[in-house]
């Protein structure tokens, strides 16, 4: 089956993606999966649902198509999928996918056709889905819970708004699964069974009888709706399912809420009480029941952009200071424990199972950690690490600790990785990323070194992506006030433009975010990306990222 013509893009990019994804769930922890499938989600996106390169599942329209090969095709594209199968059932998904598979077999088909074959397999009514397919925008989706304990009630109120986008002011209310469960603040029992709610109104009032203590909501559980909850739950309520909610993907998501809502707090009040994040990571830590690799992602803190992504306004400096004021507590108060998580891991040869995964993987989270703690012998730990490694997460885990740092075992490991793998093209474009990635004050600096080394080309779109796009996601170091960094990545894309318009179209969007930032950063980016635009033969590719992002219009 192909696509009827190329609005039907997402007919088989996000089905694709949604196969590996169940694929991959099935190989190793179906949690950790949905984990990092929701983060790439909310790190590429959500910003560009938010943004002025929103466009819908099925486009209405473009100038280059190689443009639309983007995250909401891609990403987006597969949860649209999932969201049919979760109001469908696994059976009658299974069936409208076998109807689809043999009604469209060598043909060309359309996302139309798609969600037709749901509908006749199931009998369900699919109209008013559609809009996913051809309303851009993340919903969001208020949530709060009411408890009446004389009369053994709890209502929970669900509000739903889509922000307008460019060419879409006005939106109309979406389906939205979600999966909804309560537990009980006093035993930590969960009171009845999980429901599935289909929110298709603007407003709705769901009603649980026999609710005889405080209850506390769970919702969006396996991130069954790809929407932003505003919830009023407290510190205590998250901190609460982070250790007691049966879902993973849930348990997972209110600790991130927790850190969340004390990061943005920090921001906006230039301090914050960390205790509560402290407790729920520590209690995390000390599960022993849960998998290495599930408590390796509840104990990351979100990433400053995602932070930034929860404020009217991005201060990229407060930002990073207030994520690691946190991350620096938290290695102290839990100094023990780190050490300890990253002393569990199994010694002996590498071996490719889901649990020696997860140890690695929970041993360099760990060790980031000891970093984060101001730790005397955090580089002596973090380059035994390195030096001993026998399989390249444990190697490339210590690599992005110490790149981070100013210890003299940085420039050691560097040129030993470099010099080790210097014919494997993959790899150093992992030397270069992790650089790039970088926390330290100089990484701007440092980049600009790297696109002089003799082995960095922007012919080569994997090395470019590896420096050019990983700076324009390190928000602290790319958003530098002097707006050096805006400069470098203007250049960067003109030059790449002459050899490859498509990865230079797609490395563009960090300067098209400007609306988020103050007037003076605002003022640098539209500059270059006036630059841009007014640059002779640029492509049509580059062109139209660049103008969308000026336009004023939303």
């Amino acid at each position: 089956i192909t696509c009827r013509d190329w609005f039907q893009l997402s007919l088989k990019e996000g089905f694709t993606v949604y196969r590996d994804q169940g694929f991959s769930a099935d190989q190793g922890s179906a949690a950790v999966k949905r984990i990092e499938d929701v983060r790439g989600l909310r790190a590429a996106q959500f910003p560009e649902d938010a943004g002025p390169l929103a466009h819908p599942v099925r486009p209405e329209s473009y100038l280059e198509i190689s443009n639309f090969y983007t995250a909401t095709i891609y990403n987006k594209g597969a949860e649209l999928i999932r969201m049919m199968a979760t109001i469908l059932g696994p059976q009658a998904f299974r069936a409208a996918t076998d109807l689809y598979f043999s009604r469209f077999d060598g043909t060309a088909a359309t996302c139309e056709d798609f969600v037709a074959s749901m509908e006749e397999a199931s009998g369900k009514d699919l109209s008013q889905f559609r809009l996913w397919y051809s309303q851009a925008g993340t919903p969001r989706v208020a949530a709060s819970l009411a408890h009446e304990a004389g009369e053994g009630r709890a209502t929970l109120r669900l509000a739903q708004h889509v922000p307008g986008t460019p060419g879409q002011p006005d939106k109309r209310p979406m389906v939205l699964p979600l999966r909804i469960k309560l537990f009980g603040s006093e035993t930590g029992r969960a009171l009845g069974e999980e429901q599935l709610l289909l929110l298709d109104q603007p407003a709705s009032t769901m009603v649980f009888d026999g609710i005889t203590e405080r209850p506390v909501l769970s919702i969006n559980r396996g991130f069954s709706a790809p929407v932003i909850i505003e919830s009023d739950r407290s510190a205590a309520e998250l901190g609460f399912l982070s250790a007691h909610d049966d879902d993973p993907f849930a348990r997972y998501e209110a600790m991130q809420q927790l850190m969340l809502d004390t990061l943005v707090a920090a921001v906006i009040e230039g301090d914050g009480d960390h205790d509560a994040v402290v407790t729920a990571v520590s209690n995390t830590l000390a599960d022993r029941a849960l998998d290495p690799a599930f408590v390796a992602e509840a104990v990351l803190l979100p990433s400053e952009s995602f932070v930034g992504d929860q404020l009217a306004l991005v201060d990229p400096d407060a930002i990073h200071r207030a994520r690691e004021g946190l991350r620096r507590d938290l290695g102290v108060r839990l100094a023990d424990q780190w050490r300890d998580a990253y002393e569990q891991a199994p010694t002996g040869p590498y071996v490719y199972t889901p649990a020696a995964k997860g140890h690695r993987r929970l041993r360099s989270v760990a060790l980031g950690y000891i970093a984060a703690s101001g730790a005397a012998d955090a580089a002596t730990i973090a380059f035994r690490q390195f030096e001993t490694a026998d399989n390249m997460t444990d190697r490339q885990g210590a690599l992005t600790t110490l790149a981070s740092g100013y210890a003299d075992e940085r420039e050691a490991a560097l040129d030993i990785f470099y010099n080790r793998y210097a014919r494997n093209g993959l790899v150093i474009d992992k030397w270069f990323q992790t650089q790039a990635l970088s926390s330290r004050d100089d990484t701007g600096r440092l980049v600009a070194e790297l696109a002089r080394h003799p082995d960095f080309t922007l012919a080569n779109p994997n090395r470019a992506r590896s420096l050019v796009g990983a700076y324009g996601a390190n928000q602290r170091a790319f958003n530098v006030a002097d707006g050096s960094g805006y400069r470098f990545l203007a250049d960067q894309l003109i030059a790449l433009d002459k050899l490859n318009p498509q990865t230079a179209a797609k490395l563009l969007p960090p300067l098209g975010r400007w609306r988020r930032f103050d007037a003076a950063r605002s003022a640098l980016m539209r500059a270059e990306l006036e630059r841009i635009v007014a640059t002779p033969g640029l492509s049509r590719d580059l062109f139209e990222q660049a103008s969308k992002s000026l336009a004023l219009d939303r």
